[in-house]
């Protein structure tokens, strides 16, 4: 029955869930494999720490999946999917406020892969130094490859909001790094 369902858009994925039990379940279970990665990838960006992901994301699924149920109708699944989500990452964030100290790490290496490793962790620390709003903005847009009107849709903001957001995010990142790739640009 699961195999019928792979063959349903999203709409009528969405209709299913209304049904008896086992219309619920693999209605359910297609939106889950159509949408998961994408959630649990936004997730941790968002957060960044994977063990707090692991909960965030499946309480972010059973919501959807309570929420949608009661709904009457839903244009967007995946964008709904992503609000949950959202919504979910912001409690956790609000709840646990977390620091880091930028300057904790050291980035001095010849071994190239190394380098782009720490470059990562490097990026990935700038990325939690942001506030909620810029962090998601730019990782909807950067990773997930959101447009800036479906960045708008999630965040609930207008689209000129989200550029800015974005940009913001982007000045953020360049000045937070600007120490180490000023070192970097100094080894031969």
């Amino acid at each position: 029955m699961a195999d019928r369902y792979s063959k349903y858009n999203d709409s009528e994925l969405f209709h299913a869930l209304k049904g008896n039990d086992q219309e619920k379940e693999a209605a359910f279970g297609e939106l889950y494999t159509r949408y998961s990665q994408r959630v649990y990838a936004y997730c941790l960006k968002v957060v960044g720490n994977e063990t707090d992901v692991q909960d965030i994301f499946q309480e972010a699924m059973l919501k959807f999946y309570d929420s949608a149920i009661k709904l009457k109708s839903l244009d967007n699944v995946p964008g709904y999917m992503l609000i949950t989500a959202r919504n979910i990452c912001l409690n956790f964030k609000r709840d646990k406020k977390k620091t880091f100290n930028i300057d904790d790490y050291q980035f001095f290496t010849n071994d190239s892969g190394y380098e782009k490793k720490e470059l990562l962790q490097l990026l990935s620390t700038a990325l939690e130094l942001l506030d909620f709003d810029y962090r998601e903005a730019f990782v909807l847009r950067l990773y997930h490859g959101m447009t800036y009107k479906e960045i708008a849709e999630v965040a609930g903001i207008s689209v000129s909001a989200a550029k800015n957001r974005v940009w913001r995010a982007k000045d953020k990142i360049k000045e937070i790094l600007a120490p180490y790739t000023e070192d970097l640009s100094k080894i031969k």
